[in-house]
């Protein structure tokens, strides 16, 4: 359908990739040579036996570098892979979607360099005997049809760039559910200390209150015992040297002090048993308003999964809506590519013609 077109140039193989050069001024860094993935091709010229990596992006020629035996593309990363361009003095670096696409053009660059490799031979051999045949086409010239061609960047750009805004929506939108998981784990520790300390004050106000009842009864004994002293002594006292010795007093006045002083220590206890009593309530306090925040944290929760459910429905419509324009994409490819055909055949013609 196209011979002249098919007698000059065609495609061999082509790929989409990211495409870079090296920074001429440190030779280490980096330059993008296009904003977005291009396609890269493979051409093989049957009238000059010469193979070529082309790839456009507008108007322009972002690579235009002829294969040579000498070139070696090599992988850098799982999606990354480079080669030096001697003539061009660069080297070019092409960042692909998947590994499998890297490996698919690394084989491809390996059978075209073979290929090339060969041609120079031949071109040698014939040369030597100055035979004016016409070099054959290369032996992947029946190689499978180009995978991937330019197309109408823009609809892919804006789909790709509402994928990746709803994409951003879905993970910001989990990462707020991750941080209010983190908040209601950070309430349930809390909520835990809380109790844990709730349960330790119970056990210890229980045993406070058993020993408040011991203590009391002791008490109780103690202002008798003193009062009976007491009693003594006054009767002591009142009768004068009819009673016991001065002996018997001190040791009686002795006892008396050291019951008051135990029944001073005993006071000190129940004050701070009940100060323990009052940081029991506040405790129980800061569990209520914990339990409330837990609450509130699970309402919020249910309110994200709602939401990220409807994110991810409006995900998948996007993405069908996505798969359906990349359909009528690719039908408007292959009929912009028949176009390309015909307009190159027509040019070839006109040419032929000019120089008729």
């Amino acid at each position: 359908m196209f011979p002249h077109h098919r007698e000059r140039e065609q495609p061999i193989f082509s790929s989409r990739a990211h495409v870079f050069q090296i920074d001429p001024a440190t030779k280490r860094n980096w330059i993008p040579a296009s904003k977005h993935a291009v396609t890269v091709s493979f051409f093989y010229d049957a009238n000059r036996n010469v193979y070529r990596i082309i790839s456009v992006g507008g108007t322009k020629a972002i690579i235009n570098c002829s294969v040579t035996p000498s070139m070696t593309f090599t992988k850098t990363s799982q999606k990354f892979g480079q080669w030096a361009d001697s003539r061009a003095n660069t080297v070019y670096g092409l960042g692909f979607a998947t590994e499998q696409q890297l490996h698919q053009f690394s084989e491809k660059f390996k059978e075209v360099k073979d290929a090339a490799r060969l041609a120079r031979e031949k071109s040698q051999d014939k040369e030597l005997a100055n035979t004016a045949l016409s070099i054959a086409a290369p032996q992947f010239s029946q190689s499978p049809p180009v995978m991937c061609v330019n197309g109408p960047e823009d609809k892919l750009f804006r789909s790709q760039s509402a994928d990746i805004t709803l994409s951003s929506e879905k993970e910001r939108i989990k990462k707020m559910l991750s941080e209010g998981s983190i908040c209601e784990m950070n309430l349930d520790t809390e909520l835990f200390t809380l109790q844990d300390s709730n349960t330790k004050l119970v056990a210890a106000l229980h045993e406070a209150n058993a020993n408040v009842e011991q203590w009391k009864k002791q008490l109780a004994a103690y202002q008798e015992e003193t009062d009976r002293l007491r009693e003594q002594l006054a009767e002591i006292e009142a009768h004068g040297g009819h009673g016991p010795s001065d002996l018997l007093k001190d040791e009686l006045t002795q006892s008396l002090e050291e019951l008051e002083a135990l029944l001073k220590a005993k006071d000190e206890e129940i004050h701070i048993l009940q100060n323990k009593k009052v940081e029991y309530h506040d405790m129980e306090h800061d569990r209520d308003e914990a339990i409330h925040r837990l609450r509130e944290t699970e309402m919020r929760n249910a309110e994200m999964e709602r939401r990220i459910q409807n994110t991810e429905q409006t995900l998948s419509n996007s993405l069908e809506e996505r798969d359906r324009m990349e359909s009528e994409i690719q039908r408007a490819i292959e009929i912009l590519d028949i176009k390309i055909f015909d307009l190159n055949d027509l040019r070839q013609s006109l040419v032929k013609l000019i120089d008729k």
